[in-house]
C-alpha cells in the first residue's frame, strides 16, 4: 500500500488588504484530487521581493524536518521572489526529498517533464549568474581603468612620519590592532605601512 503523501500549501499574496482564500480552496481540491493530506498551510500577506516571509520560513523549516512530502503552490510567483530563488529552493526540496508543483502552471517536479521545465530553470539560472559575473568584473575593470577608487574609502591616509613610527614599532613587536587604535587607522593601512 502506497503512504498517503503529507501536502505543504504555500499561499501569498502581496497586501493585507488581499485574500488567500482562493489559492487555498484551488490548492485543498487540487491535493484532494491526488489523494494528499493537507499537512498545513502557509500564509504569507506580503511582497513576493521581500527577503524576509515569515510563512515561507516556517514551510522551509517543516520541510527540513521532514514533516511535509509535498509542497504545493497557486503560482512559481507566489513562492520565488527570482528564479535564482526558484531553483535554490528546488535543488534543497530534491535534496530532501520533498515533490514540489505549481497547481495551475502545469510543473509537476514528480514527473519526468516537470524534472525537465526545472532542470531547464536551473540552466537559465546559471546563465543568468555568469551574466552578472562578467558584469561586475566589467564594470570592475572601467572603474580601475578610469581611475575610480574601489572599496570602502580609507579611514585615514597615514602620512610619511606616521609611516616610519608605525615601522619601528613593529620591529619593537607593537601589535597591528595597538598601532591602529593608537594611529586612528584600519588595521590593513597600518599592516601595508608596516610592510612598506
Amino acid at each position: 500500500m502506497q503512504k498517503i503523501k503529507r501536502a505543504a500549501l504555500y499561499v501569498r499574496v502581496s497586501t493585507g488588504s488581499q485574500s488567500t482564500k482562493a489559492q487555498e480552496s484551488e490548492l485543498k481540491a487540487y491535493a484532494a484530487n491526488r489523494g494528499w493530506t493537507v499537512k498545513e498551510i502557509f500564509s504569507d500577506k506580503i511582497s513576493g521581493a521581500k527577503d524576509s516571509r515569515p510563512a515561507l520560513q516556517e514551510l522551509m523549516t517543516a520541510c527540513r524536518q521532514r514533516k511535509v512530502d509535498v509542497v504545493l503552490v497557486w503560482k512559481f510567483d507566489r513562492f520565488a521572489r527570482s528564479l535564482r530563488h526558484l531553483v535554490s529552493a528546488l535543488d534543497e526540496f530534491k535534496k530532501l526529498g520533498v515533490d514540489f508543483l505549481s497547481a495551475t502552471e502545469g510543473v509537476d517536479a514528480t514527473v519526468p517533464s516537470g524534472e525537465l521545465v526545472f532542470q531547464i530553470f536551473g540552466a537559465i539560472a546559471q546563465f543568468e549568474r555568469a551574466l552578472i559575473s562578467e558584469r561586475v568584473k566589467a564594470g570592475i575593470v572601467e572603474a580601475r581603468r578610469t581611475g575610480k577608487q574601489l572599496g570602502r574609502p580609507a579611514i585615514k591616509k597615514l602620512n610619511e612620519v606616521e609611516v616610519a613610527k608605525i615601522r619601528a614599532a613593529r620591529r619593537k613587536g607593537v601589535t597591528l590592532r595597538k598601532l591602529a587604535t593608537q594611529f586612528g587607522a584600519s588595521l590593513w593601512a597600518v599592516h601595508q605601512a608596516s610592510r612598506a
